[in-house]
């Protein structure tokens, strides 16, 4: 398994509203599943720039991981998440 930590601080609803309803296609086509997603992330030690929804992705392997981020036909997906606002995306393994 791999794993996937998004960090998504929002600043369009409606655009997110929109990656929403392709997200969920675009993580099964890569046998992805969402384990946890929340607004409320809480630093306990150390510090860090903004949180805002935290969301667990976990991947098959590193290589579906990869393949999702990097897949040419998923790329509008990926560019309604960049607009909705700003996030970073860490693959844990």
């Amino acid at each position: 398994m791999a794993y996937v930590y998004v960090n998504l601080v929002l600043e369009d609803p409606e655009i997110m509203a929109a990656y929403r309803e392709k997200a969920g296609a675009a993580l099964q086509k890569h046998g992805a599943k969402p384990l946890v997603s929340t607004p409320n992330q809480t630093v306990i030690e150390g510090s860090r720039d903004k949180t805002g929804i935290g969301v667990i992705l976990q991947f098959p392997d590193v290589e579906a991981a990869k393949a999702w981020i990097n897949d040419p036909e998923l790329q509008e997906s990926h560019a309604l998440r960049r607009a909705a606002g700003q996030s970073a995306i860490t693959l844990l393994a």
